[in-house]
């Protein structure tokens, strides 16, 4: 397997540095993945910028985040699983809500089950939904909008879950108390 480096903001290359400096003022780490997507500028600037405006989005941080971890569990990321179960409940996204996406089982909440049924259809079928689940997720109260929010969100993990797997990137320790495993 080919070893990246996880740059720091001192070491990174120069067109990095801009970006790994304002992850870090927004996020208050300079986390890992952050440090290995360094290696291409544009990857780092394309994953912060699209991050940015997905937080833009008609959705509640409870909704953004389960689209979010929705893709971290199907595409198996465990860092972006630990990363997103800290971010959420720094958020006040519900325990039940939260445990609920680690394990891949029903939301009780029948309108946040629906957008976390939508974006693992969406996920899993590549785009190529089925008759229906677009129908469903507008009956759960949702809008066009939202079904297109989700594209939004899921192409923003695929930045993100690839990178992961791709440079085996190493959990943060601020993420060690929420570590998670696909089992």
């Amino acid at each position: 397997m080919t070893n990246f480096t996880t740059y720091r903001i001192d070491t990174a290359p120069e067109g990095s540095k801009p970006f790994l400096e304002s992850a870090k003022k927004a996020f208050g780490i300079e986390a890992n993945l952050m440090g290995n997507m360094a290696e291409a500028p544009s990857l780092l600037e394309g994953y912060l910028t699209l991050n940015g405006i997905f937080g833009k989005a008609d959705l509640s941080e409870t909704e953004r985040q389960i689209i979010l971890m929705t893709n971290n569990r199907l595409n198996g990321c465990t860092y972006c699983m630990a990363a997103h179960t800290a971010i959420s409940k720094g958020a006040g996204v519900p325990d039940d809500v939260i445990e609920s996406l680690r394990a891949g089982t029903p939301i009780a909440d029948p309108k946040l089950e629906a957008l976390r049924v939508f974006a693992a259809k969406v996920n899993e079928s590549r785009g190529w939904l089925e008759d229906g689940d677009v129908e469903a997720l507008l009956a759960a109260g949702y809008t066009k909008q939202t079904v297109l929010e989700v594209v939004l969100g899921t192409s923003l993990k695929l930045m993100s879950n690839y990178t992961n797997h791709i440079t085996g990137t190493q959990l943060d320790a601020a993420f060690k108390p929420t570590e998670w495993s696909a089992e």
